[in-house]
């Protein structure tokens, strides 16, 4: 519970043993539950979050996007947040998140990795593309974001009410964005944060990755 309100932290995975340990134990004690959503771990991810005290919830349909879609049905609280399982997120920053986004009074908060400290926690093409993402995504629905593609947010559970998440993949990232940037009765925000190097296997996939992305704003535009 911080100041009132319930808290869920939902952290999609797959085979992040290593990331998620880090990020577990980092974990505010105000936190009410986290949910771990796992996505076919072949290796101790769901024993390493289980120790740890995650609720963790299996689903067989792979993709980032199905993984939070479960993972949001779950969650029962007053705010979620969001953040994946390698240890590149923050999680310590929740109380100063939590404080931007109460100060704010904003329905949706999503942080931004730019300007990028750390030169270990993404490579240049990783750096372009997200540019470039976000480029198009602010061209595309008028509105200046900083970070397209960032993957931790916090935001009111009522939002998910209001908005019509269809992704199963990695576009699920920008299109939450962009469904909450849409909806005039719903407030965005942008705050941030310190990107880390991530912890164990990259799954990223940079060219195939960005072109499902870029297509994916264009369709979500025309349609």
């Amino acid at each position: 519970m911080y100041q009132g309100l319930s808290v869920t932290v939902v952290i999609p995975c797959l085979n992040e043993e290593e990331g998620i340990k880090s990020v577990l134990s980092a974990k505010p004690e105000w936190v009410d539950e986290t949910i771990v959503v796992d996505n076919g771990s072949t290796d101790s991810t769901v024993e390493v979050a289980e120790s740890l005290g995650a609720r963790v919830i299996h689903e067989k349909v792979r993709g980032y996007g199905s993984a939070y879609q479960t993972g949001f049905n779950n969650v029962q609280t007053d705010v979620i947040c969001c953040m994946d399982g390698d240890h590149t997120y923050p999680i310590k920053d929740l109380d100063r998140l939590m404080n931007v986004f109460l100060k704010y009074q904003v329905d949706f908060l999503s942080c931004c990795r730019f300007p990028i400290l750390n030169p270990e926690a993404m490579s240049f093409k990783h750096w372009i593309g997200n540019k470039l993402l976000s480029f198009f995504m602010a061209i595309l629905f008028r509105y200046p974001i900083e970070d397209s593609q960032s993957g931790m947010w916090v935001f009111k559970k009522r939002v998910l009410d209001h908005i019509k998440l269809t992704s199963t993949g990695m576009p699920l990232s920008e299109e939450i964005k962009i469904e909450v940037i849409k909806n005039k009765n719903l407030t965005f925000k942008e705050e941030h944060i310190k990107y880390s190097a991530r912890e164990g296997e990259i799954k990223l996939r940079p060219y195939r990755d960005g072109l499902r992305n870029l297509l994916f704003l264009f369709k979500k535009r025309l349609f």
